[in-house]
Parts: C-alpha cells; sequence; structure tokens
C-alpha cells in the first residue's frame, strides 16, 4: 500500500498535472490520483515523464464514463472509453474506480441491478481487454440508502455481487466510512483476495453519533475522533497484500476552510499517524 493525494477530495484546488504532483511531492505523498482527460490531453509520454520528474506516482483516475446520465452522454463516454484506457496503460496505472448509489424512487433492487450490470458490462470489457481494472464502491450510511422508495447495493457483499454479474476485471472501492456504517469488520476485509481491492479511501465519522444516524457527508480526518478503527481496516488490507493506492477523503468542512498547504499537510499528518498505528511502513 502506499499513500496517495486525491487533492479534489480535501478541496485543495489544483491548476493542472504538475501543480497536483507537485503538492503530493512536498507534503510527503507516494502517489496522485488523477483525470484521465487532462493526462489524454497533454500526452501519456509527458504526463509519465512529469510524474518521474517529480518522484510522485500516477495511482488511479476517476471513470469517466456517464453511465447515470441519458442514453447519448453514455454512449458518447462510451466510445471514448478505448482511447483513455490506451493512455491509462501507456502510463501503466490500471485502476480506475466509481460510486454506485445505494437507492432509488423508480428501480426496484433487482431492476436497478440488472440496469446497473447492462450500463457497467461494456465499460468493463473494454477495461478488460487492456487489463485494467474498475473498482465500485458501495455507499452505505442508513440515513442514505433508506431516504427513498427502494434501497440498492449498501455492503459489501452485495457490491461483490454485482461486481461479479459486471465482469471478471471488476473488484471493491473500499472506503473505511462505508465499512464502518456497514457494521462491517476487519474479517470482512480479510476474507477478500487482494485483486479484489482496485482503490481505497480512509477518513473517520463524527464522535457521539449512532452509526445509523451517520449522514454520509458529515465526516473527518482518518484518526481525528477513533469511531473508525482506521488501524484494524489498514491492518486487514496489509495482511490480504493490497499493494494499491489509500487516499484520504474526509469530507470535511473545517479541512476544506484551510488554506491549500495547510489542507495537504493536515491530510498528510493524519494519513502518517495511522499509517504508524497500523504497522506500516
Amino acid at each position: 500500500m502506499f499513500r496517495s493525494l486525491g487533492s479534489g477530495a480535501i478541496g485543495a484546488a489544483v491548476a493542472n498535472l504538475a501543480d497536483g504532483l507537485d503538492l503530493a511531492a512536498r507534503h510527503g505523498f507516494a502517489g496522485y490520483h488523477f483525470s484521465i482527460g487532462e493526462v489524454a490531453a497533454m500526452g501519456a509520454e509527458e504526463a509519465r515523464a512529469l510524474a518521474e520528474r517529480k518522484g510522485v506516482r500516477l495511482s488511479a483516475w476517476g471513470f469517466p464514463l456517464d453511465f447515470r446520465g441519458e442514453e447519448a452522454a453514455y454512449q458518447a463516454t462510451l466510445a471514448s472509453l478505448p482511447a483513455l484506457t490506451k493512455v491509462a496503460v501507456a502510463l501503466e496505472v490500471r485502476r480506475t474506480a466509481t460510486w454506485i448509489m445505494p437507492t432509488s424512487d423508480e428501480l426496484t433492487y433487482q431492476e436497478n441491478f440488472a440496469w446497473h450490470v447492462d450500463r457497467l458490462r461494456p465499460a468493463a470489457a473494454i477495461l478488460a481487454d487492456e487489463g485494467v481494472w474498475l473498482g465500485l464502491e458501495y455507499v452505505a450510511p442508513k440515513t442514505l440508502w433508506s431516504s427513498k422508495r427502494y434501497e440498492f447495493v449498501h455492503t459489501m457483499a452485495q457490491m461483490e455481487e454485482l461486481c461479479q454479474a459486471i465482469g471478471e476485471n471488476v473488484g471493491l472501492l473500499l472506503d473505511s466510512w462505508h465499512w464502518y456504517t456497514a457494521r462491517e469488520t476487519a474479517a470482512d476485509v480479510r476474507r477478500l483476495r487482494a485483486e479484489q481491492v482496485v482503490d481505497v479511501h480512509v477518513n473517520d465519522a463524527p464522535a457521539g453519533v449512532a452509526i445509523d444516524d451517520q449522514l454520509d457527508h458529515v465526516r473527518d480526518l482518518p484518526g481525528a475522533t477513533g469511531a473508525i478503527d482506521i488501524a484494524a481496516f489498514l491492518g486487514a488490507l496489509q495482511h490480504i497484500g493490497y499493494d494499491g493506492p489509500v487516499m484520504v477523503e474526509p469530507f470535511s468542512e473545517r479541512v476544506r476552510a484551510m488554506a491549500r498547504e495547510e489542507a495537504v499537510a493536515t491530510t498528510a499528518a493524519a494519513l502518517g499517524r495511522v499509517w504508524q498505528q497500523a504497522g506500516l511502513r
């Protein structure tokens, strides 16, 4: 495992890839989560050389398929996916990920399951042809999955079933927040195979709030309150041999209100502390 900066996740605006890599390097991050569209525009060779000069690896890219949108937008982004995937392969970055909404007012669980398979299977096949993995994140707070008429995937086991239906190269984006709000344990992570985990996010939850009352976008930096046992979560990932990036996603207004350098420094320090607590190098 290695520590990766996702600047947007902490509200730290960057001008471009070079700026983001500089920011990651200054604060001791080994990796950087990036936009595949930006890299495609500048060219894979230039982006790769830039990352090497900065001493920061390009770690994972946001899934660019507009699968939630209208058919025209979906088809347009699906058509652009093969070229973007080839750019990622040229960078030797074979991890992309997105999240799945856990509820719907229109579709029952099975209807929603079939809809996601229909939308995502063609994209997964494109990625598979180039040896790229797609990570899907389940969203677990009860306050969200129970907020509409029909619930949908919101646990690790449910997401594993969806991944298997979409493609052999589809795995999990594991987020400690959703692991916690799904009432899962280190044992749930330890039963996974390393290749099932495509990307990882870490954070903490507000203290004194019952698990079922937690709100999805009210979180904190990892280790801030101790509500989530981040050391156990990271230790379980280490146990299965996960070797990918770990990014902080705190959805913290306190962090977003900080100046950019302070926000990144504070994030790096928090991640460093839980890294040590988990006995990671």
